[in-house]
């Protein structure tokens, strides 16, 4: 069944270059908009042999990598002191559904007149659209605690810090994986944006200056390697969520599938 998947994934992929070389080629779109695939794969693999390259991917997997691990980090606790201390999840609903919709670009001026171009404004965009992702989610799971379960270890004598050991992170852990995943591409697409608008060093700055350019094969082939980035993110964030809920329902039953 999966080889059968992978060989339509694979096929549809051929398809998918086969058509982006066709379509300039005939003549349907002009080259100087959208040039062939075998143009853009050239860009790119000249791209690859250039140092600038890897030290602008270095730049926004740096800026992507911390700011998802300050996110995950302050949703968890912030989730867990808010769901865990009373009266708290009340007095904070108001603050964070009038925060939580805000885009994380219109903090784009805030970040330049703070930081500038540097990697600060990066995680102070990264930070905040990633942070909610993982907040909202642990706020679900520990909503979803059987309360059986908790009345159970309060008559067992369970003080809180073992209650949230081993009744409420349990329940809780497969929403806080799915915030995870969910908040590891939202980091990604702020972080390629903020470079993209600040001008802060990373892929993103680097595909302004080849558009400003007019360097067109390469400013696709940037972005084909921001799509590249974009599934291997997708993909460890799967494994990582598989391998963390291995003893969960949902997992054991996909793995028999």
């Amino acid at each position: 069944m999966r080889g059968a998947n992978a060989a339509l994934g694979a096929a549809g992929l051929a398809a998918f270059l086969a058509l982006g070389e066709a379509v300039p080629r005939l003549g349907l779109v002009k080259e100087a908009y959208f040039p062939p695939t075998s143009r853009i794969a050239d860009a790119l693999s000249q791209e690859v042999t250039d140092h600038a390259f890897w030290t602008a991917l270095g730049d926004t997997l740096t800026g992507w990598a911390l700011g998802l691990a300050i996110a995950i980090g302050a949703g968890v606790v912030v989730g867990l002191l808010v769901s865990v201390v009373p009266y708290l999840r009340e007095a904070t609903a108001s603050t964070i559904e009038f925060l939580r919709p805000i885009p994380s670009v219109a903090l784009i001026p805030l970040a330049v007149l703070l930081y500038g171009t540097e990697l600060r404004s990066v995680l102070l965009l990264v930070v905040y659209a990633s942070f909610w992702q993982v907040l909202v989610q642990v706020l679900y799971g520990v909503q979803d605690v059987d309360p059986v379960a908790e009345e159970t270890a309060r008559s067992y004598g369970l003080g809180p810090w073992a209650r949230v050991r081993h009744v409420l992170w349990p329940t809780a852990l497969p929403y806080v994986m799915t915030g995870v995943r969910l908040a590891a591409a939202v980091a990604l697409i702020l972080a390629v944006t903020a470079e993209l608008v600040i001008g802060a060093p990373g892929l993103g700055a680097r595909i302004a200056v080849a558009e400003s350019s007019q360097a067109v094969p390469d400013m696709y082939a940037l972005v084909v390697v921001t799509g590249l980035l974009g599934l291997l993110i997708n993909v460890g964030a799967r494994t990582v969520e598989r391998r963390a809920l291995a003893w969960h329902q949902s997992v054991r039953g996909e793995v028999m599938v």
